[in-house]
């Protein structure tokens, strides 16, 4: 599978309980964090759901 950069670029104060546990859950809870992580269905659709708060770039 393709891995993605996924970097957290809004913050997720004010934002649902449920958006906080999918960034949670993506492994980002600080500004400008960044993870790699396979592209997975799963992953895929948690990015669908926060995609206002995060960069994606493909490695």
């Amino acid at each position: 599978m393709a891995k993605i950069k996924i970097t957290q670029v809004k913050s997720i104060i004010d934002r649902s309980e449920r958006q906080k546990r999918t960034m949670q859950a993506l492994g980002l809870t600080k500004m400008n964090q960044s993870v790699e992580v396979e592209a997975t269905d799963a992953i895929i659709g948690m990015v669908r759901k926060v995609n206002h708060l995060i960069a994606i770039e493909r490695i």
